[in-house]
């Protein structure tokens, strides 16, 4: 069972994200004060926020010597001690906030903007998750990440 170790919201397209403790996640919508709450603003509808593992986080920056900071991938959550491509297609759980697994986050030429080229070919299979919101809820830091 792993846990969420940082929640990040950016309020509009090419904004610094906001580092917060706790966030309200809304059923069908997005993470109250981010982008994404606008389904606009999505690649499709039911892709409401993005999550991604510190481990591989962590691991391009011992793999490249580049630094990669938590924020820097852009996702929403970060959780520590969870495989998230195994939650592709399952719901699961983050606290009392109830979500479905849609697709794999792979690296793009955003990402690779904002940080190194080098991610791109490095995050393949490894740059997160796509979720819809099912049940809201508050998520906070700390939070376990359950089937």
């Amino acid at each position: 069972m792993g846990t969420i170790q940082h929640i990040f919201i950016a309020p509009r397209r090419g904004e610094p994200t906001v580092s917060l403790d706790k966030v309200e996640a809304i059923a069908n919508c997005g993470l109250r004060g981010d982008r994404y709450s606008d389904p606009q603003l999505r690649k499709s509808p039911e892709h409401q926020l993005t999550l991604i593992e510190i481990e591989q986080i962590r691991a391009f920056s011992e793999a490249s010597d580049l630094q990669l900071q938590a924020h820097e991938p852009r996702r929403n959550l970060v959780t520590v001690g969870v495989n998230l491509n195994n939650l592709c297609g399952k719901q699961f759980y983050i606290g009392e906030v109830e979500l479905e697994g849609l697709e794999l986050c792979e690296p793009c030429a955003t990402f690779a903007k904002y940080t190194y080229p080098e991610v791109v070919r490095f995050f393949v299979h490894k740059g997160g998750l796509r979720a819809r919101i099912i049940r809201g809820g508050l998520i906070h830091v700390g939070d376990f990440v359950k089937q």
